[in-house]
């Protein structure tokens, strides 16, 4: 289990910051800015669901994904693909994968883009989608120079699709959606 005594170290006052394996790097590293994209997806997670907090079952779809964000964050702490490290997992990604599915299946066919807006909460859920798409192209900028687990872009990838279903069905099920109108308002 995790047990943190000491939060300020002082270890990166000069720039760098140790990796699950005790590697340091620079705090501007490709891996670290990955790292605190996902770290802001999943603070925008946990302002949504301060507004679903009366949706217990919308709560806990939330909860389930912030802890697989910090599963993801473990994952990508930890260089490589292998071995007995904690990994975003191919189930994690089917599971969402289900989610969005049944969560779209109540709402009506869109006949143009969505604006993020509506609700306070769809408002929410279209922020956090933003930041979880931040976190994917972090997370293909590091894949690009070095190998990753590919369930780590993956689920990244579902989890802006779960965000955007998410914000349509917390604005009533797609009735209270902002539509863009190309050309003006």
């Amino acid at each position: 289990m995790v047990k943190l005594d000491v939060i300020t170290t002082r270890g990166g006052d000069a720039g760098e910051t140790s990796l699950g394996d005790g590697t340091r790097v620079r705090k501007d590293a490709l891996r670290i800015e990955a790292m605190g994209a996902v770290d802001e997806a999943n603070a925008a997670l946990g302002l949504l669901r301060v507004q679903t907090a009366g949706e217990p079952e919308v709560d806990a779809m939330l909860a389930r994904i912030q802890n697989d964000l910090f599963d993801l964050g473990a994952d990508l702490c930890v260089p490589g693909t292998g071995d007995d490290r904690l990994r975003v997992t191919t189930a994690q990604c089917l599971r969402l994968e289900g989610e969005i599915a049944a969560m779209n299946a109540e709402l009506p066919a869109l006949r143009s883009f969505v604006l993020p807006g509506g609700s306070p909460a769809a408002a929410a859920a279209h922020l956090a989608r933003t930041l979880a798409r931040r976190a994917e192209r972090a997370v293909v900028a590091l894949a690009a120079t070095e190998a990753l687990n590919p369930e780590a872009v993956r689920y990244l990838n579902r989890l802006s699709d779960h965000l955007f279903v998410l914000s349509r069905r917390l604005n009533g099920n797609g009735a209270g959606d902002v539509v863009w109108v190309p050309g003006g308002a």
